[in-house]
């Protein structure tokens, strides 16, 4: 097998591998994804606002808007008055979110950290110019994604 059908496959693997947690992530908690990184931000800040998420994903925070409706519709989340600052909307979590944390299946992303963080520095280094390097080869460098593995919706700018 030649070098180009090995990377396929490999990327192919990295797809389904996110499409397969995508699913049980779904099934376990109602969630994708992308909702459950918003969800897990809110808890680990405690109150937040959508600009602060959108800043943490790294997306636009009118996708953060549209995160934090679906979540609020499934009572993972609530909005309040903020206390610091009548003028904005604070983003809490509420028993229904903290239980969905607790119970969802380990996330993907938390698995990839966890073992690049593990990597030597100049691991670290040649692995992001490579993936950033496929990414431009997909002309895929400027579609607005989160840091979640995730194959649900992108947005581009």
């Amino acid at each position: 097998m030649d070098r180009t059908d090995v990377s396929l496959i490999a990327l192919r693997r990295i797809l389904r591998a996110t499409e397969l947690y995508g699913r049980d992530l779904a099934k376990a908690a109602g969630l994708t994804a992308v909702q459950f990184r918003a969800l897990q931000i809110v808890a680990e800040t405690g109150s937040t606002t959508a600009k602060e998420i959108a800043q943490r994903m790294g997306v636009a925070q009118a996708t953060v808007t549209a995160l934090v409706d679906r979540l609020v519709k499934q009572d993972m989340v609530a909005r309040r008055k903020s206390e610091r600052d009548g003028r904005q909307t604070d983003i809490v979590l509420t028993e229904k979110g903290a239980a969905t944390i607790e119970n969802a299946p380990d996330a993907l992303q938390q698995r990839y950290v966890r073992q690049f963080e593990s990597l030597q520095d100049w691991e670290q280094a040649m692995l992001v110019a490579a993936l950033e390097r496929v990414a431009r080869m997909l002309d895929a460098e400027d579609i607005d994604a989160s840091p979640v593995l995730d194959i649900g919706e992108i947005h581009t700018h």
